[in-house]
C-alpha cells in the first residue's frame, strides 16, 4: 500500500513558507503523494493554487486533489485549463479527485447551485475530458495534459458519489471510517464498477487524520471541531477518531492494507513540517 500525506492547507492561519517546506519535506522523505482538501467559506488556501506552488517545490511526488469540489467552479473550461496547466507544470504528476461536497455555503459563495451539484459534476467530468482531448465546446483551449488526459478519482459516501466514481474514475477515495470495515467498501464498490462495465481493478484510497506528538490529541480536537463545525455533534465524533499515537497509526495502516486499500492519505492537523518526520518514522521506515 502506498502512503500519501495531505498538505495542511485547511489549517487556519497556516504559514505559506511552512506549507512550501511541508511539500518539499514530503517529497524528500519518500511519501508517494501530496494531497489537498477543498473548501471555499473557510480560512484555507485554494486547492489548485496550493498544488501549483507544491509542484514548483517538488520533483517526484504525485499531486492529488482529495477532494476538489469541482462543481463549485462556475466554468468547466477555466477549470480544465487550470488543471491541465498544473499537470504540465508538474510534469504529469496530477491526479484529480472530485466530490460534490456537503456545504451549501461553498456553492452560494461562488454563485453556483447547491441542489444540482451532482448532475453538474457528472457533466463537468465529461466536459473536462473532452477539453483535455481537444474536443471541448470551445476550440483551442490548452494546454494539453502531459499524458493526454488527467486521472480522475471519485470520492464521497453517497450512492450517487459512489456511482459517479465507478463510472468516471480510476477508483474511489473513502472520506474515512473504521479501517476494519474497509473491505466491505471495497467489495461494494467493485460491484458498482462491474455494473458500469469497467474493466481492470479500481484503485481504492482512504483519508485518515493524524496528530502525533505531545499535544496531538489537543491539536486534533481544535482543528477538527473548527473544520467540521457545520456537522454539529458529529464533529466531536470525528475528532475522537484522529490517530494520536505512533502504535495506533502503524496498526491502522496495516489494517487498511490488509482490507484492500491501495493508498492511504494521512491528513495532518498542523502545518509544522516536523510532523512529517514523526509520521515517516512510523509508516516509511
Amino acid at each position: 500500500m502506498q502512503i500519501g500525506v495531505a498538505l495542511p492547507t485547511g489549517v487556519p492561519g497556516a504559514d505559506g513558507s511552512r506549507l512550501i517546506e511541508f511539500a518539499r519535506r514530503a517529497d524528500r522523505l519518500g511519501f508517494h503523494s501530496l494531497t489537498v482538501t477543498d473548501r471555499v467559506v473557510y480560512d484555507s488556501y485554494d486547492s489548485i493554487v496550493s498544488l501549483a506552488a507544491a509542484a514548483g517545490a517538488t520533483e517526484r511526488i504525485e499531486l492529488v486533489t482529495a477532494i476538489l469540489l469541482a462543481a463549485t467552479r462556475p466554468s468547466n473550461v477555466e477549470l480544465a485549463k487550470q488543471l491541465a496547466s498544473l499537470d504540465r507544470l508538474s510534469g504529469g504528476r496530477l491526479v484529480v479527485g472530485v466530490s460534490s461536497g456537503m456545504r451549501e455555503d461553498d456553492y452560494a459563495a461562488t454563485g453556483t447551485d447547491f441542489h444540482s451539484r451532482g448532475r453538474r459534476l457528472d457533466e463537468a467530468l465529461v466536459e473536462l475530458q473532452e477539453i483535455w482531448a481537444g474536443k471541448g465546446p470551445v476550440p483551442g483551449v490548452g494546454p494539453r495534459p502531459v499524458n493526454g488526459t488527467i486521472p480522475i478519482w471519485g470520492g464521497g459516501h453517497s450512492p450517487a458519489g459512489l456511482r459517479r466514481a465507478a463510472r468516471h474514475g480510476i477508483g474511489w477515495i473513502s472520506p474515512g471510517g473504521p479501517p476494519h470495515k474497509f473491505s466491505e467498501l471495497v467489495a461494494n464498490f467493485r460491484t458498482l464498477w462491474d455494473e458500469e462495465g469497467r474493466t481492470g481493478t479500481p484503485r481504492m484510497g482512504a483519508n485518515c487524520y493524524v496528530a502525533l506528538g505531545p499535544n496531538g490529541a489537543e491539536e486534533a480536537k481544535k482543528h477538527m471541531l473548527s473544520y467540521y463545525a457545520f456537522m454539529g455533534q458529529m464533529a466531536e465524533h470525528l475528532a475522537k477518531g484522529a490517530i494520536t499515537e505512533p502504535e495506533q497509526l502503524r496498526q491502522v495502516v496495516d489494517i487498511y492494507e490488509a482490507n484492500g486499500c491501495d493508498e492511504i492519505f494521512l491528513l495532518s492537523v498542523t502545518d509544522d513540517p516536523d510532523h512529517l518526520d514523526r509520521i515517516a518514522d512510523v509508516v516509511l521506515k
